[in-house]
């Protein structure tokens, strides 16, 4: 198994390339080309939340208590209904730092294992999910940006952890017994499993709705004989009445309106 500071320069190596790339072939800005090569870094480090107990859970958990709050601060608020003064914006972010990194910790503790489904395909794609719904940024190419960082950091070290799983003490490689255990797509336990893939289905379900993937459809628009689309149905039909109501209209004027000239007039 990898050490923590290899997958820690490894998914950083991935994040430098990751930020270049997005400022030099795809037009994102500086800023925030390199959040997302941070993201890239920190993805690199998230399997391993679920040794809490250890030194790289100890700095993960401590590292994600300072950014998560950041993040979700309006989301809380927004969803609390609590004022956006000052004192109540920092207590939030105090409170919130509290109980990720010290409650959140005491029940992964109690409820995972090591190389459980934290260390798995649907963990990643989980993670990725909660970067894009959770980012603060009304553009999609951003939301996906950064989602992308943490997908690549977090691959790097399913893929890692594989690579030291086979050992080379020979000209044939041998397969330790911790190969397969992190690059899967579900674990020994069903209950685990089956709690990430329903966590899996509702976060892809509610991306694809936010990027307007699926969603309920657009109106229709009628189409005239010759293909080219017009008017909703309805609107040609209000069109048309108010069409019709104007002889009406102007015949159901009184006669005096309509002899303006002396000579019209009667003796």
């Amino acid at each position: 198994m990898a050490s923590f500071k290899e997958h820690v320069g490894f998914s950083g190596l991935l994040g430098v390339g990751y930020g270049l790339a997005a400022t030099f072939m795809f037009g994102f800005q500086p800023t925030q080309a390199a959040l997302a090569g941070y993201l890239a870094g920190v993805g690199g480090m998230l399997p391993d939340l679920d040794s809490p107990t250890g030194k790289p859970g100890q700095e993960i958990f401590s590292l994600t208590a300072a950014v998560v709050p950041l993040v979700l601060i309006g989301y809380v608020l927004k969803w609390a209904g609590l004022p956006t003064d000052t004192e109540t914006v920092m207590l939030t972010l105090l409170l919130m730092y509290f109980a990720i990194r010290y409650g959140g910790s005491w029940l992964v503790a109690k409820l995972c294992v090591h190389r459980g489904m934290f260390h798995s395909i649907p963990a990643m794609l989980i993670s990725a999910e909660a970067t894009y719904l959770f980012y603060p940024s009304d553009e999609l190419s951003v939301k996906i940006l950064m989602s992308g960082a943490v997908t690549i950091g977090f691959f790097s070290h399913l893929l890692l952890d594989e690579i030291y799983s086979v050992g080379w003490s020979g000209p044939v490689p041998k397969l330790k017994k911790s190969f397969g255990t992190a690059l899967k797509l579900y674990g020994t336990k069903f209950g685990p499993a089956a709690f990430a893939y329903a966590l899996l289905a509702f976060m892809t379900f509610v991306t694809l709705e936010d990027a307007g993937v699926i969603g309920p459809p657009e109106p229709r628009q009628a189409t005239s004989p010759s293909g080219e689309e017009t008017e909703d149905a309805e609107d040609q039909l209000d069109f048309q009445q108010s069409s019709e109501a104007l002889p009406l209209q102007s015949a159901s004027r009184a006669a005096d309106e309509l002899t303006d000239a002396p000579r019209f007039q009667t003796q």
